[in-house]
């Protein structure tokens, strides 16, 4: 597969249960192609943008209590799909929109996508030096967001790394005329993501920050 950006994930093939595979049949349903699938639909207040949702537990919880906000989530992982799909079944969510592989190909790609919300938890924190340049959470990633956010936006990030917090900092002052930068101890309303409960179990401090459009 080509990528227009450099990968900020490792595609594993990973395990996925049957129930899974089944929910997966149901993916057509759910699927962005373009903005019109947001853009044209006018009964929701606000979009927003979950970007990796992981197995969905927590987004799914947050989502459900949102019902006013339509949600564009992305994901890679078929199994968090899988699960994802399973639940919105289950409990007749009608606010959830599905894409499934590298977001920044389609809202990068396409003009039209406008967010009131953007949810960014724990994308991958590529440790080692010499990955740094493959984290999602770059110059680059802030230059690009900024045309796909609404007037009065916001962007939540969070990360259980410390040399990532570090380096979101590091990028952020660049940015300090075109965002109004605040350190918070969680997103309102939103429960801890299975990363984030592994990161404080192995003793890891979590970093958020709330980007506000200026």
């Amino acid at each position: 597969m080509r990528y227009n950006f450099l990968p900020s994930f490792v595609r594993r093939k990973g395990r996925i249960t049957k129930l899974q595979e089944r929910n997966l049949n149901f993916l057509k349903d759910y699927l962005i192609k373009d903005s019109s699938t947001l853009n044209d639909n006018r009964s929701f207040d606000k979009t927003a943008l979950e970007i990796g949702f992981g197995n969905g537990e927590d987004f799914f919880s947050f989502a459900k209590e949102k019902n006013n906000t339509l949600f564009l989530a992305s994901e890679v992982y078929k199994s968090g799909i899988g699960n994802l799909i399973g639940k919105i079944r289950e409990h007749s969510l009608e606010n959830i929109c599905i894409y499934e592989g590298d977001i920044r190909d389609l809202i990068f790609e396409e003009e039209g996508f406008r967010f009131d919300e953007v949810y960014i938890i724990c994308p991958d924190p590529w440790p080692k030096d010499r990955h740094h340049k493959r984290r999602l959470l770059s110059r680059d990633f802030f230059e690009r967001i900024q045309s796909c956010l609404k007037p009065n936006s916001f962007i939540f990030l969070s990360t259980d790394w410390e040399n990532y917090a570090f380096n979101i900092q590091d990028v952020l002052r660049d940015f300090e005329d075109k965002f109004s930068i605040e350190n918070v101890k969680q997103i309102p309303g939103r429960e801890l993501s299975k990363f984030q409960k592994k990161g404080i179990k192995e003793g890891r401090d979590i970093y958020t920050f709330k980007l506000s459009l200026i």
